[in-house]
């Protein structure tokens, strides 16, 4: 039989025929599935992997379809903030990604020291050992930051895979070239909901509320775990809130409580996705959260 003869209607002949063979296999699993190769056209690989898996595997999953909280993890994964940037050096704002590749977005000279140590840490923790990937944005102090930790953990430079947008810093809007100290203002509109977003400019600064991070997030983490499989995979920020978000969402933590995980400028974690580190764990199991942003 061919795919496509008999025109329109032989191919919707062969769509049928594809659904019964489909149906047979999942009723008779283990057992031969045509009784004559001559009657039967074999089904491919792919296909019979594909019926095989939707059978046996819920949809929650799949690779492929990641969830926050996610069932398992296939690869390993380091959470690392870039060290302090020449702006924040300065004590002000700038998330504005059109300027995310500039030098004044660099590293400062503390910031180079506080990336080095973080590289050496990792080294500690023997997290290149077996090899691994780095993944920073390209905002300048990220990608600087993915060179020393790749220089200190002897990594190939072709392990560094730059991510173009969804480890951006969090757009702050009107925020944008305040004082690095005024962000506790945006972190309490966090706290009444993950949807409040800071107030917009126009000059081109996203005004991101958390869940707008959480869902750049979940997307970044949904190609790794499509992309890579037993890896370690460091993921570097340029900013605490992309990395907070992320691991709220990996432990099930509500995104209003994001905050308490926050990440100082060249700290390294470990992703534990069984529970929240000791020392910022929430006072009680209320904030909890099995399937964020809802968390109402």
């Amino acid at each position: 039989m061919e795919e496509g003869g008999g025109g329109g209607g032989g191919r919707r002949r062969w769509r049928r025929q594809r659904r019964r063979w489909a149906s047979a296999l999942a009723e008779r699993f283990g057992r031969t599935a045509a009784k004559s190769p001559n009657r039967v056209p074999p089904i491919t690989a792919v296909f019979k992997t594909a019926v095989i898996e939707s059978i046996f595997i819920p949809v929650s999953e799949a690779r492929g379809l990641f969830q926050m909280p996610p069932f398992r993890l296939s690869n390993r994964y380091y959470l690392v903030r870039a060290g302090e940037s020449e702006y924040e050096s300065l004590g002000i704002i700038n998330t504005n990604p059109v300027a995310k590749t500039s030098v004044d977005n660099g590293l400062s000279e503390r910031g180079k020291k506080q990336t080095v140590r973080a590289a050496f840490e990792l080294k500690s923790m023997g997290a290149c050992d077996n090899n691994c990937w780095i993944w920073p944005s390209i905002t300048q102090r990220a990608y600087q930051a993915a060179e020393i930790i790749a220089a200190v953990n002897e990594v190939n430079r072709s392990h560094i895979v730059p991510e173009y947008s969804f480890l951006d810093a969090r757009g702050l809007g009107a925020y944008e070239g305040k004082k690095l100290d005024s962000v506790s203002e945006i972190y309490a509109l966090d706290s009444l909901s993950p949807n409040t977003k800071p107030p917009p400019i126009d000059d081109g600064t996203p005004n991101e509320s958390v869940q707008d991070v959480f869902v750049r997030v979940t997307q970044l983490m949904s190609i790794l775990e499509t992309q890579y499989s037993e890896d370690t995979v460091i993921i570097v920020s340029p900013d605490s809130d992309n990395l907070t978000v992320l691991q709220a969402g990996l432990v099930g933590l509500e995104l209003r409580r994001h905050r308490v995980l926050a990440f100082e400028p060249g700290e390294v974690r470990f992703v534990d996705s069984s529970s929240i580190p000791t020392y910022k764990q929430p006072p009680s199991a209320v904030y909890k959260c099995l399937n964020p942003p809802n968390c109402n």
